[in-house]
């Protein structure tokens, strides 16, 4: 379809047949899904393959006998006979009627149980859909109907988050029916010994525990087979508390087998964060995880009626059609919805935040990142595992000072990761980062960068990695190896770190490397130039905000190759402060980001000498507070 070929007529019947492919997910839950590859017609309803073929089955069961085989093959038969929900509308109890979302959602999750699959879940959530709700009643049919003894955990950003979602059981269990319900003690939680957040459901001898992520110690050793992990993006994340730890101390315990169930849900919080790394990883099929989006569109309430259609064509803008045009789900009565609702906000970002149309505007809408988020994930376009790991060496068997015989040692432990080895005649530039000694400091980074000046037309491209904690004297050497290895690089020493060390160690090292490493960076020590270089390049607020600037245009422009997408997770997760200044975001890095920065800017000539801020335009950053 093209816009500028859309009548109204045109349009009329084009969204005529998209509601009739909407109407399919309206069937009646009694009758069952007519296209759901698991089932089979029979006796005039849509029944799991699974319960027709069991030998318990027979069209002459009595109406409670049928229930009953049909409960534990049917999830949303269940849910409609045996739970009852708040209708958001009228507030009244009512049976739980999957939503079109929610049977989208629920035909992958059987699609694993049918397979014996452990179940595993990442879901990135849209507003007023009810996914939490069919996470938590799924977890209550596998506890209830399949599994004795199957315990569950619910962990939010906030105990009280997790405290409502048990708070859905608990409205489940009193309104459970009798007939249905097989145990001696009737259907309820019960306290648990003395354990104030756990409760359980007694005759099933299930435990369901809640707990937070700022009291991370309380879910660490639990013993469950099922875990509901609310709100991940918001978790607390420290150096003592973060959501990798966490979550694998949660799942570890968790075996890989059938009705066991992970499942990450939370709306979106920036890019960069844990949420969006496992995200990613799930969306590119590296994750056991499978990733589930809920655009706005699919969610009915979100419709407004459409009286002169060719006037809302006409009102529209490109963004609006595009998503008519690109997104066959969407409708002309969702569109004059989006159209409207979208003059409440100040910026389509902030529409974007609350109704995202794909997973990408849900992150990148709610981030405040430096650099632009749609350019961040093009860079990203080309990262890709290093097939190449180990450790650089200046001699085989040498002094760490020794830089007679420079080589690459492969180690599966190694810490420097290599795209691509140094070519015969190509120039190179080697930025390093100098970071702490101890696990908990900030990383030593050094970057190679191929600058390509045997081809005028190509963009500088990150070709190695080292990434590491180590000794200063160590890492100097490390990286002059490394460098030499890539045809002498020109090597480019962040040297504040080194130069504040009170001892005078940190400026003894950069001394000897100057004597050790001949293609060393050198910098002026005055405007004038007019006094001895000394070794390293020196970052002050005005040096990093021409280095960033520098970055940013890069970035945006598509200016250079990346090909580590922990590097692209720093630009995401690099923001800007209230203060106006940058920095990474609490609990990240900017070691790599900072590594290229200087790499980029100091030692690629073509592009850096091109854009490097006059005298003038320093003053201007740093009268403006900027750093």
């Amino acid at each position: 379809m093209n816009h500028k070929t859309m009548t109204p007529e045109s349009l009329i019947a084009e969204n005529r047949r998209r509601h009739e492919l909407r109407s399919r997910w309206d069937y009646d839950p009694v009758v069952g899904c007519p296209f759901d590859p698991g089932r089979i017609e029979e006796c005039g309803r849509f029944l799991p393959v699974a319960m027709v073929k069991s030998p318990h089955y027979s069209p002459s069961l009595t109406e409670p006998e049928m229930d009953r085989l049909r409960f534990r093959h049917d999830f949303e038969y269940w849910a409609w006979r045996c739970v009852h929900i708040t209708d958001k509308v009228t507030m009244r109890e009512i049976p739980f009627r999957l939503n079109a979302p929610q049977r989208r959602l629920v035909l992958e999750l059987e699609q694993m149980r049918r397979r014996d699959e452990p179940l595993r879940l990442i879901m990135l959530k849209a507003r007023q859909w009810g996914g939490s709700t069919l996470i938590q009643v799924y977890f209550a049919w596998i506890q209830i109907i399949h599994r004795r003894g199957w315990n569950s955990l619910i962990c939010a950003h906030l105990k009280d988050t997790s405290a409502t979602i048990r708070g859905m059981y608990s409205r489940l269990l009193a309104s459970y029916p009798e007939q249905y319900w097989d145990e001696e003690c009737k259907p309820e939680f019960r306290p648990f010994e003395r354990m104030t957040n756990t409760r359980i459901i007694p005759g099933r001898d299930c435990r369901v525990t809640i707990s937070s992520s700022e009291a991370q110690e309380a879910s660490r050793g639990f013993d469950c087979a099922l875990a509901h992990l609310s709100e991940v993006a918001f978790w607390k994340d420290s150096a003592l508390h973060n959501p990798v730890d966490l979550i694998r101390s949660v799942t570890s315990g968790i075996l890989r087998k059938p009705l066991s169930f992970v499942a990450l849900e939370s709306t979106a919080n920036g890019t960069g964060n844990f949420f969006h790394r496992e995200w990613l990883r799930a969306e590119a099929g590296k994750s056991d995880k499978r990733p589930f989006f809920v655009p706005w569109f699919e969610i009915d309430i979100y419709s407004e009626p459409v009286g002169d259609v060719e006037a809302l064509w006409q009102s529209l803008d490109d963004y609006e059609r595009g998503l008519w045009l690109s997104e066959p789900g969407v409708t002309l009565e969702g569109i004059n919805w989006y159209h409207h609702r979208r003059r409440e906000y100040e910026d389509h970002r902030s529409m974007m935040a609350e109704f995202p149309s794909r997973p990408t505007e849900a992150f990148t809408a709610t981030d405040c990142s430096v650099f632009a988020p749609e350019a961040v994930e093009r860079l990203r376009s080309s990262c890709s595992e290093a097939p190449l790991r180990g450790e650089p060496y200046g001699a085989p068997g040498g002094l760490p000072s020794d830089l007679s015989a420079p080589g690459f040692s492969p180690s599966s432990i190694g810490r420097c990761e290599v795209w691509t080895p140094p070519r015969k005649g190509a120039s190179y530039v080697a930025g390093v980062d100098v970071g702490g000694r101890w696990a908990g400091a900030d990383w030593s980074v050094i970057v190679v960068i191929d600058i390509h000046a045997d081809a005028p037309d190509a963009r500088p491209e990150v070709v190695a990695q080292w990434r590491g904690h180590i000794d200063h004297d160590l890492l100097a050497w490390k990286a002059a190896a490394l460098a030499a290895w890539y045809n002498s690089a020109l090597l480019i020493v962040e040297s504040n770190s080194l130069e504040s060390e009170g001892s005078g160690e940190g400026q003894y090292i950069l001394d000897r490397l100057s004597g050790g490493y001949p293609n060393l960076y050198r910098r002026c020590p005055t405007n004038d130039c007019g006094g001895r270089s000394r070794p390293g390049f020196h970052t002050n607020r005005a040096t990093k905000a021409a280095m960033i600037s520098h970055l940013i245009s890069l970035v945006r422009d598509g200016l250079y190759i990346e090909r580590s997408s922990a590097a692209c997770d720093e630009l995401s997760q690099y923001e800007q402060l209230a203060s106006g200044g940058y920095a990474a975001r609490r609990g990240c890095h900017d070691d790599m980001l900072m590594a290229r920065a200087l790499a980029l800017y100091a030692g690629v000539p073509r592009h850096s000498e091109g854009f490097k801020l006059s005298r003038r335009d320093i003053e201007a950053i740093l009268n403006s507070g900027w750093m």
